[in-house]
């Protein structure tokens, strides 16, 4: 059992690589990441400095939820890069879930980087009240 399925059942981490097929051959970057959970949602913080709208992807399968994001700051003609903190390379991260998630109700916004992500919960998961008769 990993720590993340300790925190948000249902959900794993994809296994680690060095390149990924949906970014190209060049390595990726996991972007940091927070997941939330209420009765009736999953939400998904996951912050992406420098990428915007144009640069984002976001794909929802039957088993996986897939991000790669893009930076759009190039570095001008004439610069010499004395110190780089960040690397150029995009950032992907793939978490894989149980069948757990209402495809078609996924919300997602972009602002400043940070991509906030809204993951209802399939009707069958969700808590119903029973009445005894």
């Amino acid at each position: 059992m990993s720590l993340l399925s300790t925190f948000a059942p249902g959900f794993a981490r994809s296994p680690a690589r060095r390149e990924s097929p949906a970014t190209g051959a060049g390595p990726t970057v996991k972007p940091r990441y927070e997941i939330k959970e209420t009765p009736e949602a999953f939400g998904l913080t996951v912050w992406l400095p420098g990428v915007t709208k144009e640069g984002l992807e976001l794909t929802a399968e039957a088993d996986a939820l897939r991000i790669t994001g893009r930076r759009a700051w190039k570095q001008p003609e004439g610069w010499t890069a004395l110190y780089q903190e960040t690397t150029d390379a995009p950032y992907e991260l793939l978490l894989a879930h149980d069948h757990i998630l209402d495809l078609d109700k996924i919300h997602a916004e972009l602002k400043d980087g940070v991509l906030r992500v809204s993951l209802p919960k399939a009707e069958e998961l969700k808590p119903r009240k029973i009445t005894v008769s």
